[in-house]
């Protein structure tokens, strides 16, 4: 019998025209921001000072199945999208295992990541409305280096915070947020009185991406035409992420095929909800579904050891409060952490799903074994692959082994949203040994959930 092809392709004609949201079909949708002083419900109007009108309006619209994907966003997304999945047949071979094992590559583009899918959407919807500029925050460099391409693309001014400790080990991020025409500052920085505020609490701290967050929208805020734009965790990022599923579910029917698994990484939502969304639909419609499973770092564990609650979704606490997992808003992860996923908390609508029941499993791995199946993938499937989407790998790998012991021929599909090109020297680190794990101490979690405001 001849061998299934490798990659999967659509045409640009195939390509899904429509975002879809997953809330609509939620039976208990995601808890509502509310207003950090009086706890009430956030409305558009309240919103409207961080974000653009449209994309407040997407935050809160829980019962809009389907929304279009406006012309000007569809084109650009045929840069680069439709994106291959792809069976690792050697990665199969390697591992001996009957499991058949299919990835979505989201690496095709200069930003190496998926972020582009939702950078495209807010600048487009920023522009519209006649802005001047946006800020955002950005911690291992994908969403930075995505929203300045987009920028560029829509001609939109743009500043960009990064986490300090990432800035410093990944220089050609940095460049290449230049190369965008976008403006690049360390965070923590003394360009904002919240900056400055951690940087008193906290001397020397190599930042978060909570840390971030706070200073983007500060200058967001206080800049007369600006407003500030996110890569994860809110609901309209998740939104703009369904077109991975989409995508996802009509190239497995292409093949006759169908997940029993189906696995991301959970930093702050995005990757996991983006690739989750079309068969969570399945599930919430009550059809044969896929086991979900929420892969997450063990030096930021937020889903596996943090609470569900209301939290801020920054570190300087000038930001709404979002009920989700989270281990606290100033909880800062080691700067020995590579493998990105540096957020404390996790996003409302996973929160929501995961607190239902209706994502399986939260798994929480540690770097060196992150390392060591990105290191396997890249020999097998010759992808370099980031840090982050590696979490997803190692967890991929560990369910094709448990298929190894068992005989079974489960199908597994994991999403590949990044190339590791920039992030060498996590690959040198964890190449000479020097790696290591951080796992926070339960005292450390108890501090950070301590700290939580009183909802």
């Amino acid at each position: 019998m001849a061998r299934q092809a490798k990659r999967i392709f659509l045409t640009e004609d195939q390509m899904p025209t429509k975002w879809y949201n997953v809330r609509a079909d939620m039976k208990n949708k995601p808890a509502p921001l509310i207003h950090p002083g009086t706890h009430e419900p956030l409305t558009v109007e309240q919103m409207e000072p961080i974000f653009c009108t449209e994309l407040c309006k997407q935050e809160l619209d829980n019962d809009t199945k389907y929304i279009d994907i406006p012309e000007e966003v569809q084109e650009f997304y045929k840069i680069f999208r439709p994106s291959p999945l792809i069976r690792a047949y050697e990665l199969e071979q390697a591992l001996g295992t009957p499991a058949k094992i299919y990835y979505k590559f989201e690496g095709n583009n200069t930003s190496g990541s998926h972020k582009l899918n939702s950078a495209a959407a807010q600048v487009y919807y920023a522009k519209k409305q006649g802005l001047k500029g946006l800020t955002t925050e950005t911690g291992a460099g994908q969403w930075g280096t995505a929203l300045a391409m987009a920028c560029k693309h829509f001609d939109m001014p743009l500043k960009v915070y990064m986490v300090k400790c990432s800035y410093e080990q990944k220089p050609y991020r940095k460049s290449i947020i230049e190369t965008f025409g976008a403006d690049i500052i360390p965070s923590p920085s003394t360009t904002t009185n919240v900056g400055r505020a951690i940087l008193e609490k906290h001397p020397g701290t190599t930042g978060s991406l909570g840390c971030a967050i706070s200073e983007a929208v500060e200058v967001a805020t206080s800049t007369e035409g600006y407003r500030y734009v996110l890569g994860s965790v809110l609901n309209q990022v998740l939104l703009h992420q369904s077109i991975i599923g989409e995508e996802a579910k009509l190239q497995m029917e292409m093949v006759d095929e169908y997940p029993d698994i189906v696995i991301g990484c959970a930093g702050g939502g995005s990757n996991l909800g983006g690739i989750m969304a079309s068969f969570m639909r399945d599930k919430l419609e009550g059809k044969n579904a896929p086991y979900f499973i929420a892969v997450e770092p063990a030096s930021c564990p937020s889903m596996t050891r943090g609470t569900y609650a209301y939290d801020f979704c920054d570190t300087g606490h000038v930001t709404p409060l979002a009920k989700m997992y989270t281990i606290g808003s100033e909880f800062i992860p080691s700067p020995s952490h590579a493998g990105g996923l540096r957020y404390h908390g996790m996003s409302p609508i996973i929160s929501q799903l995961y607190a239902d029941g209706l994502i399986d499993e939260a798994r929480a791995v540690e770097q060196t074994k992150v390392f060591e199946a990105a290191n396997l993938f890249a020999k097998t499937e010759t992808i370099l692959p980031a840090p982050e989407s590696s979490h997803a790998i190692r967890v991929a790998i560990d369910e094709a082994l448990k298929c190894k012991e068992t005989g079974e021929a489960k199908t597994i599909l994991f999403n590949l949203t990044g190339t590791g090109y920039f992030d060498m020297s996590a690959y040198m680190s964890y190449a000479d040994g020097s790696m290591k794990d951080f796992i926070p101490t339960d005292e450390d979690i108890k501090s950070g959930i301590a700290q939580l405001p009183q909802v």
